[in-house]
């Protein structure tokens, strides 16, 4: 798969009343929705998703020779409001939404999505099975829900291949968030290939922190103490961004390696000094340093209309977009069924963050980065796969 060059509750059944069929929008418009978390302790990644969401849908324009029309809601990263913004785009009679961004937020939308028989495509739930009604089994997928990125499994397996082609024969710690199961998910993922049998390699501590942590001084003291060449630390920036900081102010100076969670302008910011940011490593979906015409045409619309440069989550939530959209117009019609049996028959499907085709656990096939970050600076993207 050829990557673009550098990158539950119940449902209310008043709520659902006569909205089962899905694909309601009315008359001249085609509504589609965003479940986003706008504030709160993601609202990095949800602001960014909307912001590309919005510009795929002015970009566009019209679909179906109908008004295009685009609403989101603000989630405030709270899984009560997840829930509260799907049955309001559900009430409003969306065909289609995009979001929300987190595994977790994804988990509390997909039921209202499912009873209500919208398609949603979520752009950065990398969680294990979120697409799957059995996360072990492959083959109960959930009819309505898709995304655009790799698993938290394929990443965590690509970091381990990274690391053993990067740092051959490296002792490797781990520092986890045991509050999250997307930190828990790659690392279960990194260390089942580093310890496997084609690399052989070794796990020499691991250690725990917790989401909205601020201080990690206890669990860095501990790590220092011990012997080890990587650090592998699978996170989200606001806590990882901090570590870093942390880390090099004690001495830590062994390179970091992270997943997609890294990817946002304000990791920079809570390292620190540019220095702190160096041999800093992380698994991503995209890179704004790619020569590919398709991916600058974005990045210079998307920086002229917002005014800063898109990262990973901008372009997946584009791209979520640019999929749905597609589906709709190859459906013909704002018919759920019909828009759900296009997604799932995507293929070769030609986005900023690569070309892929649409598994059949709704998860697409394609291929992912590794960022080097060398003093503050990102440096280079390289394509990595499992293999």
């Amino acid at each position: 798969m050829n990557l673009k060059k550098f990158g539950l509750g119940l449902v209310s059944a008043a709520i659902l009343a006569g909205c089962s069929a899905g694909g309601a929008s009315n008359g001249n418009t085609v509504k589609l929705g965003g479940n986003f978390e706008l504030t709160g302790n993601v609202a990095a990644y949800g602001s960014a998703m909307d912001n590309a969401v919005k510009l795929a849908v002015e970009q566009k324009g019209k679909l179906l020779d109908k008004e295009l029309k685009y609403v989101s809601y603000d989630n405030k990263s709270e899984k009560t409001e997840v829930a509260s913004v799907a049955k309001k785009l559900v009430s409003e009679k969306v065909v289609g939404v995009v979001g929300p961004a987190t595994t977790g937020d994804a988990q509390v939308s997909i039921p209202i999505m499912e009873q209500a028989k919208i398609p949603a495509v979520f752009p950065a739930t990398t969680g294990d099975g979120i697409t799957l009604k059995d996360a072990k089994n492959p083959e109960s997928v959930y009819d309505y829900i898709f995304r655009v990125c790799f698993s938290d499994n394929y990443q965590g397996v690509v970091g381990a291949g990274f690391v053993s082609q990067k740092f051959p024969n490296a002792k490797v710690a781990v520092l986890q968030d045991s509050a999250s199961d997307y930190s828990k998910g790659l690392a279960e993922a990194f260390e089942k290939t580093y310890t496997d049998a084609k690399i052989g390699g070794q796990i020499v501590a691991k250690e725990t922190y917790q989401s909205k942590d601020t201080d990690f001084q206890a669990v860095l003291t501990s790590l220092k103490s011990k012997t080890f060449d990587v650090l592998y630390i699978p996170g989200y920036y606001e806590e990882v961004g901090l570590i870093i900081k942390q880390a090099r102010e004690l001495g830590i100076t062994q390179p970091i390696v992270g997943g997609d969670g890294l990817s946002s302008e304000k990791l920079a910011e809570l390292a620190g000094n540019k220095a702190n940011l160096t041999n800093v490593f992380y698994t991503a979906h995209f890179s704004a340093k790619s020569t590919d015409a398709d991916v600058q045409a974005f990045i210079k619309a998307y920086k002229e209309k917002f005014g800063t440069t898109p990262d990973s989550f901008s372009a997946l939530a584009y791209d979520a977009a640019q999929l749905l959209m597609k589906a709709i117009e190859k459906a013909g019609s704002t018919d759920a069924q019909a828009i759900k049996k296009a997604l799932a028959e995507s293929t070769d499907f030609d986005g900023v963050t690569g070309t892929f085709t649409m598994g059949k656990d709704h998860t697409p096939v394609k291929s992912t980065v590794v960022i080097e970050f060398q003093n503050g600076e990102e440096v280079s993207a390289k394509e990595y796969s499992a293999q």
